[in-house]
């Protein structure tokens, strides 16, 4: 295998590592959305500032990109990385904004679950973007979220089985609905992000 020269240039895992710290504030508000009592218009605000500010890094990085002559993996990876990050933030801010639209009152447990999975996948990208430098320790990260889009896969089709028990209003069920699917896909899209992080460990290592 050939030697590769890898910039000293840290800017691009700096603002990896902020991006990926915006989905744990995303995960937190989620989580907050779905509290008893919460103030939802409240949430949905800090959401949009939160998704916003996530769009900035993004931008930034992009910038980055197109303004550098050598960048520390394939223009093509660092592409892929930041919109895989920026999807998992539009689609907890897609959650937020419909159960404020939707005025949902009543929302099963099995959502805190979801949102747990969702907390934790945020925290471990946050935590493993760092080390996209070294390339150490990301074995862990994208196993580990593998593990934890199992979980979130079993515990949607529990939660669609409780929409169609019977417990809910045809409307509700419609409403929430909508809002298990794109939970699951935010899941989802953490798993794509750990797939891409693979992806780039494997070829530059």
């Amino acid at each position: 295998m050939g030697f590769r020269f890898r910039p000293v240039d840290t800017s691009f895992y700096i603002l990896f590592t902020e991006q990926a710290q915006h989905l744990v504030t995303g995960a937190s508000l989620l989580a907050e959305m779905l509290a008893e009592g919460a103030d939802h218009n409240d949430v949905a605000r800090r959401m949009r500032e939160a998704e916003h500010n996530a769009d900035e890094t993004t931008h930034a990085i992009v910038k980055k990109v197109n303004s550098t002559f050598v960048t520390p993996f394939d223009r093509e990876d660092i592409y892929a990385l930041a919109s895989g990050l920026d999807d998992v933030m539009d689609l907890m801010d897609e959650v937020v904004d419909m159960i404020l639209l939707y005025e949902v009152k009543l929302l099963p447990p099995e959502l805190s679950t979801q949102v747990e999975v969702l907390q934790r996948c945020a925290e471990l990208t946050a935590s493993s973007m760092p080390n996209l430098q070294s390339l150490q320790s990301l074995e862990e990260y994208w196993i580990e979220i593998n593990r934890l889009e199992n979980a979130g896969d079993k515990n949607h089709r529990r939660t669609i089985a409780k929409l169609f028990s019977g417990e809910f209003k045809t409307i509700e069920v419609l409403k929430l609905k909508d809002i298990v699917e794109s939970l699951e896909e935010a899941i989802d899209a953490f798993e794509k992000v750990a797939n891409i992080v693979e992806q780039i460990a494997v070829k530059e290592s």
